[in-house]
């Protein structure tokens, strides 16, 4: 079996999320979703509990930050082409997301980042195929390029 890994957001409306999370491509998985929770899928092995706020803090003692105004974690997650990156940050604006920063070009790497209706970042990426076999840095010096 390989590791699964389950992502914990704190959500403050879970049918805007179920709405967000579904735009991106992604499924839900109706045995662990009910009034507290969503379980999003993501593939095979990832998925997101996306908790209303109060459920999420049953979890932990710690304060729950608000994702709209403190960082605590950026989610990054490749795509298959530059075209794919545009497409899946587009449909999550359309679905309430917001997006964060300009699109950043690294010669080896195009990223661009969104945040969901709650506020938790997304960051969505290509990288070049050889860049991630051989190393940014031989990927670049390779084009011609600088430092990576």
């Amino acid at each position: 079996m390989s590791t699964m890994i389950f992502v914990n957001l704190p959500a403050s409306d879970l049918d805007r999320s179920r709405a967000f999370y579904t735009a991106l491509g992604c499924t839900i998985n109706p045995l662990f979703t009910d009034e507290n929770a969503i379980c999003v899928v993501w593939s095979d092995d990832i998925f997101f509990m996306v908790l209303r706020r109060e459920y999420f803090a049953t979890f932990t003692d710690k304060q729950i930050v608000d994702p709209a105004t403190s960082a605590q974690t950026s989610l990054g997650f490749s795509r298959t082409s530059r075209a794919d990156v545009d497409a899946v940050v587009a449909a999550g604006a359309a679905a309430g997301g917001t997006e964060l920063g300009d699109p950043k070009e690294h010669g080896f790497m195009y990223q661009r980042s969104i945040a969901d209706p709650d506020g938790n970042a997304l960051e969505f990426l290509y990288m070049e195929p050889e860049a991630a076999e051989r190393g940014p840095d031989s990927y670049m010096e390779e084009q011609g390029g600088g430092d990576a």
